[in-house]
């Protein structure tokens, strides 16, 4: 390790050092063998081999299972200000090549993918909605915010003001309470009522990033609303969980026939309601039913309206240990489909949490094929949208499966 380090120090085990060097950023409890230099929780720390050498620099806390989240392997690196400011800037300047004219609606931040531990930032226009769910992260909150709104404002960009939705059970894990509210620095207001207008692949949306789900709207299926939208043109399409309407109305601006939009949320299905008809969809009803309970009643009516299926489910599983029991969710809804459909219909599916990977989901949609007697024709195979990078090394962040097929 390089000499003349000021930070405390964590010595970790072999497989610890592995990990990292792999480029993994995550230390976990089992893997610290010492701690020198008492840190105080949310400070930052050296990590270092069995043998001393220097892994990286990170936050450490010793209530949460990850001990350490690292900030960076380059041992020449301050952690000042200006370092922080740096970073902002790379991630800026990644979504605006990216993101290109959608830069006013995107995720500016995406936690580790970034360089900024447990901190995610989405941007609805002028409004920025933020979480922060490790408690380095939340000793510095104000000067990262303070920083992004001014380089934000450099170029060329109004924001008017940022909504903190700490309102997430992750944060008692770090020993941090939850909250929601604004953010009173930098000049912006917070005094607004929680509700933003959005445009997204040319349609008006009407998002309540105060109490929505997450920070309001799910940013990472943009790309893939507008993959499902160029099958719709002339089809009966059932959006299921469909949250605010987001894969519907694609849908229905592409064309489509008619469009029935379901969710188990009468406030999920009044919001899809609401912005269908701001945008003059006529073509798009709602209904509020347990998605499982309707293709059940679906099939045994043997109703075959639908000729094009959309699954967007919530996550079903959030740790490996519930795996088995997604599996199953995942089946079930995808099995139903399957057996719904007509031959030569389409259906789109994915699933967001990185628990389930590329390879189970793959397996269960075989499986659930295999029982529902039909063959998977794959029009495409695609991942979350661009603003939400995924590092090769770190699997936590390759988390959306998202495929189209045609149905034989």
């Amino acid at each position: 390790m390089k000499s003349n380090r000021s930070y405390p120090a964590v010595s970790v085990t072999d497989k610890g050092a592995r990990f990292l060097r792999g480029g993994h950023v995550w230390v976990y409890e089992d893997e610290v063998t010492d701690v020198s230099g008492s840190p105080q929780d949310g400070e930052i720390v050296d990590v270092v081999s069995p043998k001393g050498r220097y892994l990286g620099s990170g936050f450490f806390n010793s209530r949460s299972k990850i001990r350490v989240r690292i900030l960076s392997k380059n041992a020449n690196d301050r952690y000042d200000d200006a370092f922080f400011a740096r970073r902002l800037g790379y991630a800026l300047d990644y979504r605006q090549t990216v993101m290109g004219g959608d830069f006013g609606c995107c995720r500016l931040i995406f936690g580790e993918a970034d360089g900024f531990p447990g901190l995610t930032v989405d941007r609805f226009g002028d409004i920025l909605v933020a979480q922060v769910l490790s408690l380095g992260m939340e000793q510095r909150k104000d000067m990262v915010f303070d920083t992004l709104v001014r380089l934000l404002r450099e170029r060329g960009e109004t924001i008017t003001a940022l909504c903190e939705r700490n309102d997430v059970a992750l944060r008692e894990k770090e020993g941090l309470a939850q909250c929601v509210g604004y953010f009173a620095g930098a000049g912006l207001r917070t005094d607004l009522d929680g509700t933003a207008p959005l445009v997204e692949n040319g349609i008006r949306y009407a998002v309540d990033y105060m109490r929505g789900q997450k920070t309001g709207f799910f940013l990472d299926q943009k790309y893939n609303r507008l993959a499902a939208a160029r099958l719709a043109k002339g089809k009966t399409v059932l959006d299921c969980f469909t949250h605010t309407g987001a894969f519907a109305l694609n849908c229905a601006k592409a064309g489509a026939k008619r469009v029935t939009a379901v969710d188990i949320s009468q406030d999920a299905v009044d919001l899809t309601a609401a912005n269908a008809a701001q945008n003059g969809f006529a073509n798009v009803d709602v209904l509020c039913a347990n998605v499982f309970d309707l293709l059940t009643e679906l099939y045994e009516a043997n109703d075959r309206t639908y000729d094009y299926i959309i699954l967007d489910p919530p996550a079903f599983t959030k740790s490996s240990a519930t795996v088995k029991n997604a599996m199953r969710g995942y089946k079930e809804i995808n099995l139903k489909a399957m057996r719904l459909l007509p031959r030569g219909g389409y259906l789109a599916t994915c699933s967001c949490s990185h628990f389930m990977t590329d390879d189970l989901f793959r397996q269960m949609l075989k499986s659930a094929a295999a029982d529902a007697g039909i063959t998977l024709r794959q029009i495409e195979a695609r991942q979350q949208s661009p603003d939400h990078p995924i590092l090769w090394n770190v699997p936590e962040t390759e988390y959306l499966k998202f495929y189209l097929f045609q149905i034989e």
